[in-house]
């Protein structure tokens, strides 16, 4: 059975996509790069190739493009807002402040006590949960929020007995789904519409209803997968020392579990202290705090990694008077909790280093990416409404493997789908729904995505393990998006 296993044992993440980029680096050079004009309407007219294809050397110097500068380049890319270098910075503060909160052990307390509360009814827990951030996906466009609420929840998930990919799955998928099916969200429907010369946050009937279905889809899988992979772990009694508990809150920042740390669970014995209520008290208020902020104060990355920065101070105080933690022991437990996500970090770099590889994704420079976006425009524009809509979706589906960030794809790619689909004899509110549906599903799984990879690193999931679990309701995801999308030209949606 061992050699079995050994024999066809998936590679690591960084192997699969190391040799993604090894592939895109040989095939780089052969294509045409092309770019669109500035100052005019990004459309097929306004494409042009440049004069030299991209050339790709093993090592580059200057503004020259290696593939041994990838790692670098893609580590360094975006700005303090966005990926790679603003989610980067984000997730190694969030993780430290979560190895602050997790040494302190009243997390661990407070879980105990919601289970023991919540009782009989975990599946109401959990699909309050997923609705919830599909609602936060489709209100203001939650995403990389995910992976700092996904860390407060691993324990709660851990406790209840449930594998940390369901976590991922009432987080970041229910955000993403939320986001492909939104009715009002700013920085994808609306700015598409936008783009389209559609009314803004028109055609909201029909995505409310595509909303309620897809999100119900994905509460049903959820609780299917987390029922199935369950491991109900019995609540000991109330009997532990203070001592022993605060090995056990210890051995819990480590492993996120009691009872995986090898401990006599003593941590779970004992009773909540003042202590534990001050840090859940401002654990509660920071959560309060991020919501207000992202709502309504339009705070980002930068704020919210301040926010748990300032939470992580607080909870580092309580615990030093309340003698859980020394301020050497505080910042050990920093740190190791950074450590725990630089293999998230590392792929990150490496996800972003392929769009490198490419050209990167500026519509006005050459890039190969510009290239296969106006090859497959010129490919639909011969095709009738009902394929050509769907083809729409796919291209936008392509295209979220390099191009993740909804806002990003739809300034780059409406352009040329509006102008596409009057040619074709879709509406463009159709168009808009194909970019929407294309970019936030496909983004569930696309092993190049870095906000996805942040949050399977915060969850200790592997991508290759990742993708076996998801990629059957992906696919029905996918199929009910051209349902949809179908739908929406029959309709004559508009």
């Amino acid at each position: 059975m061992s050699s079995t296993t050994s024999r066809f044992k998936v590679p690591n993440t960084l192997i699969i996509l190391l040799f993604i980029a090894l592939f895109v680096a040989l095939l780089v050079p052969w294509v045409p790069a092309g770019y669109f004009e500035k100052g005019v309407a990004i459309s097929l007219d306004s494409y042009r190739v440049a004069e030299h294809n991209i050339h790709i050397a093993w090592f580059a110097s200057g503004k020259e493009v290696g593939l041994f500068n990838a790692p670098f380049e893609g580590m360094t890319s975006g700005s303090r807002t966005g990926s790679a270098i603003g989610v980067i910075a984000f997730i190694l503060l969030v993780g430290g402040a979560f190895g602050v909160i997790n040494a302190s052990g009243a997390v661990d307390r407070g879980l105990l006590r919601l289970i023991a509360i919540t009782g009989d009814h975990p599946r109401l827990l959990l699909g309050s949960l997923f609705a919830a951030f599909a609602a936060g996906g489709a209100v203001f466009g939650m995403g990389e929020e995910t992976i700092a609420f996904l860390a407060l929840l691993l324990p709660l998930i851990r406790r209840m007995g449930y594998p940390p990919e369901v976590g991922v799955m009432m987080t970041y998928v229910a955000s993403q789904i939320g986001f492909g099916t939104s009715w009002m969200n700013p920085f994808g429907v609306a700015l598409a519409q936008g783009i389209a010369n559609v009314p803004l946050l028109s055609g909201a009937p029909l995505r409310i209803v595509m909303f309620v279905i897809f999100v119900s889809t994905g509460i049903a899988f959820t609780l299917w997968y987390a029922e199935r992979h369950r491991k109900p772990q019995p609540l000991p009694d109330d009997a532990g020392a203070a001592a022993d508990s605060t090995a056990g809150a210890a051995a819990c920042a480590s492993t996120g579990n009691a009872a995986d740390s090898g401990q006599p669970a003593a941590l779970a014995s004992a009773s909540m202290t003042a202590a534990d209520r001050f840090i859940l008290a401002g654990i509660v208020a920071t959560i309060i705090w991020i919501v207000w902020g992202v709502v309504a104060a339009g705070y980002f990355i930068p704020e919210i990694a301040t926010q748990f920065v300032t939470l992580c101070c607080y909870t580092a105080l309580i615990a030093i008077f309340a003698k859980r933690l020394t301020a050497d022991g505080a910042a050990e437990a920093f740190i190791n909790g950074a450590q725990q996500l630089m293999p998230a970090v590392l792929v990150i770099s490496m996800a972003k280093g392929i769009e490198y590889l490419l050209g990167g994704s500026n519509p006005h420079a050459p890039s190969v990416l510009n290239t296969f976006l106006h090859s497959m425009g010129t490919m639909l524009e011969t095709w009738p409404p009902i394929l050509a809509a769907q083809g729409m979706l796919a291209v936008q589906t392509a295209f979220t493997f390099v191009i993740h960030s909804g806002s990003a794809q739809a300034a780059i790619n409406m352009p040329l789908m509006a102008g596409l689909s009057d040619l074709v004899g879709v509406t463009r509110q159709t168009a808009v729904l194909a970019y929407q549906l294309g970019n936030a599903m496909a983004n569930m799984s696309v092993p190049t995505g870095a906000i996805l990879m942040a949050t399977l690193g915060v969850a200790g999931v592997p991508w290759t393990r990742w993708f076996g679990i998801i990629w059957r309701f992906q696919l029905l995801i996918l199929l009910m998006s051209m349902g949809m999308v179908a739908f929406a030209v029959l309709y004559g949606y508009n």
